[in-house]
This record gives structure tokens, C-alpha cells and sequence, in this order.
């Protein structure tokens, strides 16, 4: 009987102990090992030279590099495994991830329970926030204009297909298309904190924007005006 009792408090422990650890519905915040920043060099003025009393028709062009975004693209790696409370492992399956998304944003801690697509509300709240002119061609909302994009899961949450603003981030410098099967995708979500979570889709070893093989690319908003710049986080989530 003793035996029988203790036996059933030891069952009883253990299943409080797997009741309190809780399966993790937010992504873990990346560590960032590696980073280069760079920004284009500024093309020379263009000359003409005539005499006077002429009259000169010109056609000027400039490309020019726009102050309201910046981009992050690179490769991931990371680890599946079985941990406890303590972080102790019981098994790994090392670096062998197929998908999932990088997850990018100005808060540190957003509502990962709580996600669903952005909305126009809240991009104008942020276009606000960054200082960036309504009817601007480069605002967020010009920007994320289209609602295009695979399938993919945000912790245990389930975002159909189309469903989210999004973008397709181009490939050897030329735009893709919006179609659901694009490579490097980005879709914008939010919390119901009115946070905004930016999430580009991971295609591992894919030739990007420059032709070289990267597992991500996203851009990101900038205040044109703030001399530093705003602070974003990083999570990485695999599949």
C-alpha cells in the first residue's frame, strides 16, 4: 500500500512539474554574430558646356537612395532540441532547418500570443511615428500595398495564404512579382499592443537580391530625420 501510494505521488509530481512548463509560443531572440553595414557611394555631377546666347533642353536622371528604409538580409543557423526549465538538453537534431521566419521589430517584447496581420491604422500610426510624408511613393503603405504571400505559421498561430500585407523582396536587382510561390517574401503583422512585427519568410540557400545565397532578406522603416536611427530586434524561428 505504501508503495503503491508513493508511486502515485511520484506520478502526480511529474505531471504538475510537465504541467508547469509551458510549450513556447514566442520565438527565441536571435543572436546576432556577424554584421557588415554599407551604404552606396554618391555618383558625380553630370557637365555641359555651351556658349552663350544658346538655349539647352535637358533630360536629367538620378537614382536615388531612399532615407526611409533599411535592409537586413544574411543566412541563420540554428539548433533543434528537446530542453527542460533549465535549458538542459535530452536531444538535439543540430542544423537541419528547412524554413520559418526572422522576425524583426522596434519593441522588445511584442505580444507573440496575440498576433494578427497589420492593418492601415497601425501603419499610419508608424508612418506617423517615422516621420514619413502621406502620399509618399516610399511610405509603408505604398510600400506594403499588396496582400501576397505563402502560407507559413507565427508560433502556433496559422496565417493563411494572402491573407497579410507583403511584399517580394528582389532578386539579381530585379523585382519577382508578388505571386504566392516568390522567393524571400516579408509580410507585416502586429500585436494587439499595436505593435509592428516585420517577418521575412526563410528560403535557405537562395540566390538574392545580388545573386549571392542568402536564407533571408527584409527591409525595414526609418525616421529620414533621426541622425542614429531607431533600434530593431531580431527573433528566429525554424521549421
Amino acid at each position: 500500500m505504501r508503495r503503491t501510494l508513493l508511486h502515485n505521488l511520484l506520478l502526480l509530481c511529474l505531471l504538475f512539474g510537465l504541467l508547469a512548463v509551458p510549450l513556447l509560443a514566442e520565438p527565441p531572440g536571435a543572436e546576432i554574430t556577424y554584421n557588415l553595414t554599407v551604404t552606396p557611394s554618391v555618383a558625380g555631377a553630370g557637365s555641359h558646356t555651351t556658349a552663350g546666347g544658346s538655349f539647352t533642353t535637358l533630360v536629367l536622371n538620378a537614382t536615388t537612395q531612399t532615407p526611409r528604409w533599411k535592409a537586413y538580409v544574411g543566412n541563420v543557423t540554428g539548433t533543434f532540441t528537446l530542453r527542460d526549465a533549465n535549458n538542459a538538453s535530452i536531444y538535439s537534431w543540430g542544423d537541419a532547418f528547412t524554413g520559418g521566419e526572422v522576425y524583426s521589430s522596434r519593441a522588445a517584447s511584442p505580444g507573440w500570443s496575440t498576433l494578427v496581420c497589420g492593418n492601415a491604422a497601425v501603419i499610419s500610426s508608424e508612418e506617423n511615428f517615422l516621420n514619413m510624408t502621406v502620399g509618399s511613393v516610399d511610405n509603408i503603405s505604398a510600400t506594403f500595398n499588396e496582400s501576397v504571400h505563402r502560407e507559413f505559421y507565427a508560433g502556433t498561430t496559422q496565417f493563411a495564404a494572402s491573407t497579410c500585407p507583403a511584399i517580394a523582396t528582389y532578386i539579381n536587382s530585379q523585382p519577382q512579382g508578388n505571386g504566392e510561390n516568390a522567393d524571400f517574401q516579408e509580410v507585416l503583422l502586429r500585436d494587439t499592443g499595436n505593435n509592428l512585427i516585420w517577418t521575412a519568410l526563410i528560403d535557405p540557400d537562395t540566390l538574392g537580391y545580388d545573386n549571392t545565397q542568402f536564407d533571408f532578406q527584409m527591409i525595414v522603416p526609418e525616421d529620414q530625420y533621426s541622425g542614429t536611427g531607431n533600434t530593431y530586434y531580431f527573433w528566429l524561428e525554424l521549421s
